[in-house]
């Protein structure tokens, strides 16, 4: 009852066209509002799972680090156990460590990298193969090692893929492990290395990795046969990350820390997330501003309506009822805005995930378009959001109006 009256209102032809006008103003500032809030979060919703796939192209689902110190033991019952959890669908041993990369064909070119020994099974555990874009994914053996490096990488040592000549190798650097030496030549060990390829992913990874050997890393720091960096694991398909964590602990013990993929990423995870409701809540400013012009169609329809408000009271309406017949009234206008706003940006993200209508500049990202992803939370949430500012903004003048004393002329 009270949105028909709500209704009647908003449609009939006020006697001054001003009240009119304000109040398609106020649908149209929120159906503005709403339709950025709804485009913007999708735009975030595509950027954070780009980002998101990249990340999982490099770190796998769990990954057992040791609670402290830098290396791990890991026995052959351990791992015969972690290999029968039936979530487990493969795993890789690790052997990490800080380096000093050289190129003595490129004037002794040279940089620091984060040289990451992995065995043969690694291919299975994460997606990193796949984003080779030179050569080839080879890591060699013990003794003929082979390294992949990141793209920015092969770039700062001045490492050239040209099948026209013979590839010279490099040299790597690395503290040995519990070095008592006071020399401190005699505290580090190297090791030449032969580049087989070229991984690219995403600069955070592309500056840092070089990919070898997990034997020839091992070697080189002096490490046991038992002794390890990490260990990474890739669960099954539908596996319970939570649950796997829970039961990877329990049967490792203290001494061993189980990470998921977002706490491997936990501070970039956090910085997105900070960002999505940042500019969401300075959109909402948008809705809150659109609330003022609300107030005004509303107190001048109030205003207008005096003479049907003592008619409804005459014919037994109280003060209740009236109250909620205004409330009725700017919530209507909220809706008509924000369905308005979300049926906009809905077509015009559906069209940019067919289209690809809009285009980013600059051309070095790896898509050359913003990538949008639509999620039903986020309608419910700008609807809500936009609803209870309506709501507020109404309550004012539907006070006033149900406050009007009753007169009959």
């Amino acid at each position: 009852m009270y949105f028909t009256f709500a209704w009647r209102y908003f449609k009939a032809k006020k006697s001054a066209n001003a009240i009119n006008i304000i109040a398609w103003v106020t649908v149209g500032v929120i159906a503005f509002a709403t339709c950025c809030q709804v485009l913007v979060l999708s735009v975030f919703n595509g950027f954070e799972g780009l980002v998101k796939s990249l990340y999982a192209s490099f770190y796998t689902d769990l990954k057992v680090i040791p609670a402290k110190g830098k290396t791990i033991t890991f026995s052959a019952a351990q791992l015969m156990q972690i290999k029968q959890q039936p979530f487990v669908q493969h795993y890789s041993l690790i052997a990490e460590e800080k380096a000093l990369l050289q190129n003595a064909a490129a004037d002794e070119s040279q940089t620091v990298v984060t040289l990451k020994g992995v065995d043969e099974n690694y291919g299975e555990v994460c997606g990193v193969p796949s984003k080779t874009s030179k050569g080839k994914f080879n890591i060699g053996t013990v003794d003929e090692p082979g390294i992949v490096l990141g793209s920015g990488i092969q770039y700062a040592i001045g490492v050239e893929f040209n099948p026209a000549f013979e590839m010279n190798k490099l040299t790597a650097i690395v503290p040995k492990k519990n070095s008592t030496s006071i020399d401190p030549l005699q505290s580090l060990s190297e090791g030449n290395v032969l580049p087989t390829g070229v991984f690219s992913i995403q600069q955070d990874f592309d500056n840092k990795y070089a990919i070898t050997n997990i034997g020839f890393v091992k070697q080189l720091l002096g490490l046991d046969s038992n002794e390890f960096s990490a260990l990474e694991i890739k669960l099954t398909p539908h596996a319970d990350v939570t649950m796997a964590k829970e039961k990877l602990t329990a049967l490792l013990g203290t001494n061993y820390q189980v990470q998921t993929l977002y706490q491997q990423n936990m501070s970039l995870y956090n910085t997105m997330k900070l960002e999505r409701w940042f500019i969401f809540a300075v959109l909402t400013l948008v809705l809150v501003v659109s609330a003022f012009t609300m107030v005004s169609a509303l107190t001048m329809l109030v205003l207008e309506k005096q003479k049907d408000i003592n008619v409804l009271q005459s014919m037994g309406a109280n003060r209740s009822t009236v109250l909620k017949i205004f409330l009725s009234e700017g919530l209507l206008l909220g809706g008509i805005g924000a369905a308005a706003g979300i049926t906009m940006a809905a077509i015009l993200c559906i069209l940019q995930v067919k289209f690809k209508l809009i285009k980013m500049g600059g051309g070095s990202f790896l898509i050359d378009y913003y990538p949008v992803q639509l999620v039903a939370t986020d309608f419910l949430l700008v609807a809500v959001t936009a609803m209870v500012i309506a709501f507020a903004a109404s309550w004012f003048p539907a006070r006033r109006a149900s406050a009007q004393p009753f007169e009959l002329r």
